[in-house]
């Protein structure tokens, strides 16, 4: 590669983040239906044309987003690493659970213009939706491949029903929804109280020997 495609890579690289980093900022702001593309073309420095260039929509620039916020969760939890050997089903339940909450916290306000926007606008809730069926498919492989080895036992039989039911309610209690928190509010019990619903949920089952000390 010639310096001046390298430069202009760099370049393009640049611009595309700082669409990214205008949406991230606006949504502080405002919520994602007040949005223009020339709104997030002004904050970002770019033009019309350079924002088609690299996303066809807001809406794509919220994927892109939410595609972020899924490989952070990934890495936390190291590609949704397996349980091994030496980790108990609780410190599993708290794993995942912890990192959730933190990549909820290092994004809240895509987490928040989500929620907001999920039951009005369609578009979004069609994107969160396949961003959720992404993650249950995942967590289902790795549970499935636990009650295969006998060393997992879910209340239900229907593994991906369970987890999607699991990763919802996970959803509006990381989000912080008042129905979900207790009545003072506080996360971490909520959190706690989350984790106890993982691992009894998935090794809670008939015959499974749970432990949830911390």
């Amino acid at each position: 590669m010639t310096g001046d495609a390298g430069a202009a890579l760099s370049r393009g690289d640049r611009q595309r983040q700082a669409i990214v980093a205008a949406v991230r900022a606006l949504l502080e702001e405002k919520p994602f239906a007040e949005l223009s593309v020339s709104t997030i073309s002004d904050r970002a420095g770019v033009a019309r044309s350079g924002f088609y260039f690299y996303f066809d929509s807001k809406y794509a620039v919220l994927a892109h987003i939410l595609a972020e916020l899924t490989a952070e969760l990934q890495m936390l939890t190291r590609s949704f690493a397996p349980r091994g050997a030496a980790e108990t089903p609780a410190e599993f339940a708290r794993r995942m659970v912890a990192s959730a909450a933190l990549v909820f916290s290092h994004n809240d306000p895509i987490v928040a213009a989500c929620h907001r926007a999920r039951d009005t606008d369609a578009e979004i809730r069609e994107i969160l939706d396949a961003r959720m069926n992404d993650l249950t498919d995942q967590l289902t492989a790795l549970v499935q491949a636990e009650v295969d080895a006998g060393t997992a036992y879910p209340i239900s039989v229907d593994v991906p029903a369970l987890i999607r039911m699991l990763a919802a309610t996970s959803w509006y209690v990381l989000f912080g929804d008042t129905a979900f928190l207790t009545a003072d509010g506080d996360a971490e019990r909520a959190q706690r109280a989350l984790e106890q619903l993982w691992l009894h949920s998935l090794w809670g089952g008939r015959g499974a020997p749970v432990s949830s000390a911390p």
